[in-house]
């Protein structure tokens, strides 16, 4: 019995920022958005602080990151999470208008400019599973179902979607998103409002991020002659899905079954298949897929092959869905900028947690892994704070990231607007 009843005291030493900074971190994956890559961004969109207080901008910022990477907690209980493992720091606590005022101060500049900066493919040049031909596969979608608070300001900014029966019950947010489809990983993201209901008009902001190298997938709302010609132009391949109603001319068939075909000067190819599903209750559901591309080659790019690589863009899909999950209508602003503030901050937040996995998973097949294992063990190093700094100065060398990556930012033409 005495030996059941014994103790013993474990002591952990983690390296955190000093003062009032030290809330201001998100455990582990501090070492992909590191401090003086926040610092910057605040400096380059001049939201630092005027003055020291004990809730300074840095830490409104991972708080805001933290926000999204905890989506069903309220503002306390968040700081609660980032200051659960600072235990014997002189640490503040304070109210949740408090950090309602600080996210107000912090606005949504900061937010878009560190997304923006860090956004990018996730895959390393030896990942499975995110090429086909030596291209990477990358893929378009949106969806219109992040709720807003019912509010004049956002229902002015926002409006209300139109249904047959009247209007919306909240202001909706279209969001439309670019991603590497086999890590899932955000290339690049713009919000609409629902007067933008033409889905290619919002992705037309997203293609100066397409390059060549890249082969986009593309749903039916996207196969406008124009919108194809457009991506075409920027040196990426694509292989779109057409709405049944297409029925472009035939210009020579090929042995694979496929043809080829022009839409307003762009050649392409144009691949008709049969899908059939079958359920597990015995039920069959059948349906006819055309399929755009501009890969011509039949020999290199055969058709079977091009019509199993087009199931890769559900991963958008899936991508979607979990960018909707973090948003619900009690957590987010009731003014239109805390609502783009809200909106990139989950972005940014799955985007680094995904990173973090992506790099866990360099030997191993990526799609087979157990994502939400890997995305949940990340989330817990924010509770424990984890070892917080120690990559830095050894692997990472992240002294003077920050100011890089905003350099190189600026250098391709990025604007920070609020």
């Amino acid at each position: 019995m005495r030996t059941q009843c014994a103790t013993t005291t474990i002591t952990r030493v983690v390296t955190v920022a000093a003062g009032v900074f030290a809330p201001g971190h998100l455990g582990e994956l501090t070492q992909y958005l590191p401090f003086e890559l926040v610092d910057d961004v605040l400096e380059q969109t001049r939201t630092v602080q005027r003055r020291l207080r004990d809730l300074p901008s840095r830490a409104g910022v991972y708080f805001v990151l933290a926000l999204g990477m905890f989506p069903r907690l309220g503002y306390a209980r968040v700081w609660g999470k980032l200051t659960a493992g600072l235990a014997g720091l002189p640490v503040p606590s304070p109210s949740e208008k408090a950090l309602r005022d600080l996210r107000r101060r912090l606005g949504a500049a900061p937010l878009k400019a560190l997304f923006e900066v860090v956004a990018g493919p996730l895959a390393q040049p030896g990942t499975p599973g995110v090429r086909f031909a030596g291209m990477r596969t990358v893929a378009f979608d949106g969806l219109n179902s992040l709720k807003v608070p019912d509010t004049g300001r956002n229902r002015c900014w926002l409006g209300k979607i139109r249904y047959r029966m009247g209007l919306a019950g909240y202001p909706t947010l279209r969001l439309m998103a670019l991603a590497e489809t086999g890590t899932r990983g955000l290339i690049g993201a713009a919000i609409g409002s629902a007067a933008d209901r033409d889905e290619a008009g919002l992705a037309r902001r997203m293609l100066h991020l397409l390059s060549p190298g890249m082969l986009v997938l593309l749903d039916r709302a996207f196969d406008a002659n124009a919108f194809l010609a457009q991506v075409a132009a920027t040196g990426a391949v694509l292989l779109a899905r057409a709405k049944s109603t297409r029925n472009p001319p035939v210009l020579g068939h090929l042995p694979d079954g496929s043809y080829l075909s022009c839409l307003d000067g762009l050649a392409v190819r144009i691949i008709e298949a049969s899908l059939t599903i079958s359920g597990s209750d015995g039920s069959r559901v059948g349906d006819r897929y055309r399929l755009i591309t501009t890969l011509l080659d039949h020999r290199r790019y055969p058709a079977a092959e091009l019509i199993r690589l087009y199931h890769e863009r559900w991963e958008i899909v899936m991508q979607s869905l979990k960018l909707s999950t973090p948003w619900c209508v009690s957590s987010v602003s009731r003014a239109p900028s805390g609502v783009v503030s809200r909106g990139s901050g989950p972005r940014g937040a799955w985007l680094v947690a995904r990173g973090r996995g992506v790099r866990g998973w360099s030997g191993a097949c990526w799609q087979d892994g157990d994502v939400a294992g890997a995305v949940e063990a990340v989330l817990e190093s924010v509770v424990v704070v984890g070892e917080l700094l120690e990559s830095q100065g050894q692997d990472l060398n992240l002294v003077g990231v920050g100011a890089g990556l905003v350099a190189e930012f600026t250098d391709r033409g990025g604007v920070f607007a609020a």
